[in-house]
């Protein structure tokens, strides 16, 4: 049977494949369009399988509302690049919406989750898209916030790409002090709201470490005492929200800002793009020499 150039565009069209990939799949199947398609998609996934190993640190944070919920979540993928392909981005939205209207409890029951009412399941749809862009992908987290309170939220992006999220709950306060507070987050990454927040073995560690360093001043007990309180002092205002300089207004602390506006946090959630992935180190001439020798 003859392969038309209509053909092929007709199936590049449904499965996002390449060109030649569409040619050789109609040319196998002798034009049987469902049958070229289907091996396509099996190709797709065996290529998936094959790069489900690989370290997948980049991708996209994002944040969707609707009514009173808000969700975050990161999608990660192998390169910037990827990250920026339109499907992958479709993709991401599209899971966050579906996260809103199901509510599932974790990653597991989210990838189970039909991507389109009476389509396929998300992780189904993910491992399609591993199969057409050509890199690891897979879905890291997310959190759904569901609140009453005036809620903030930022994006920090690095070119086109969203690297940091931030979601704020305030109680009283305004919408624009809740984006401020949400973009103070994202730029000083506290780790607790305030000091009650702080576990007495995260104190305790940090004590121990600050009398070891005061000890080798050789100053008497009870200077030292009072260096290390002083510096325990010193790193939980660095810690907690409220205890750190407004990135705004330096000369006063967030505590201070919230009292000016009789308003209190009560919840922040703060998402990095591939914090705490271990990425791999590349060499780039050895790289280049492995393929090199790879094509000989």
């Amino acid at each position: 049977m003859t392969i038309t150039a209509g053909m092929v565009k007709q199936l590049r069209e449904r499965t996002s494949a390449g060109m030649m990939e569409c040619k050789k799949a109609l040319v196998e199947a002798n034009g049987d369009m469902e049958a070229a398609a289907d091996a396509l998609r099996m190709a797709g996934a065996a290529k998936a399988d094959k790069k489900a190993g690989r370290v997948a640190a980049e991708g996209i944070v994002a944040i969707e509302q609707a009514g009173d919920a808000t969700v975050l979540i990161e999608v990660n993928c192998e390169t910037d690049f990827a990250a920026k392909n339109e499907d992958f981005q479709a993709f991401v939205k599209t899971v966050a919406q579906r996260i809103l209207a199901q509510q599932p409890e974790n990653i597991e029951a989210l990838s189970a989750l039909a991507l389109t009412d009476g389509g396929n399941s998300i992780a189904e749809e993910l491992k399609d898209l591993i199969g057409k862009v050509g890199e690891n992908m897979s879905l890291r987290r997310f959190q759904i916030i569901e609140s009453n309170n005036v809620i903030g939220s930022y994006l920090h992006k690095v070119g086109s790409t969203a690297r940091i999220a931030v979601v704020v709950e305030v109680e009283g306060g305004s919408e624009s002090l809740a984006k401020d507070l949400a973009m103070h987050i994202a730029a000083s990454n506290p780790e607790f709201i305030d000091a009650s927040e702080v576990s007495s073995e995260v104190l305790e560690k940090e004590k121990a470490i600050l009398t070891e360093q005061a000890a080798e001043s050789g100053k008497p007990a009870e200077i030292i005492e009072k260096m290390v309180q002083g510096r325990v002092n010193k790193f939980l205002k660095e810690i907690t929200l409220l205890g750190q300089p407004f990135v705004k207004d330096p000369d006063t602390t967030v505590e201070k800002l919230l009292k000016a506006e009789n308003a209190k946090v009560v919840s922040f959630v703060r998402y990095e793009l591939g914090e705490g992935i271990e990425k791999k180190e590349e060499n780039f001439a050895e790289e280049v020499m492995a393929q090199a020798n790879a094509a000989r």
